[in-house]
């Protein structure tokens, strides 16, 4: 694995790296080879569990649940 361990990060490089591996996903799947995709998958799943611990309490929009987002239109 390369890159800085996800707890060595600060709060503030955490999220900037979890930001690019986000944008750089789309490209990752339909262009990277079979490693590379793997290695990318592997590295968001350590950043996205290490910033869920640091923030157990986040504000969860309700939008962004299927639940929330049916009751908030009106479906039941």
């Amino acid at each position: 694995m390369t890159g800085v361990p996800a707890e060595q990060l600060s709060n503030e490089a955490l999220e900037r790296e979890l930001k690019h591996l986000h944008g750089t996903r789309h490209d990752t799947f339909l262009h990277g080879s079979e490693d590379a995709l793997y290695f990318h998958t592997a590295r968001t799943q350590e950043l996205e569990q290490d910033y869920l611990r640091r923030n157990p309490d986040r504000v969860i929009d309700a939008r962004r649940t299927r639940h929330g987002s049916r009751e908030l239109s009106g479906q039941e």
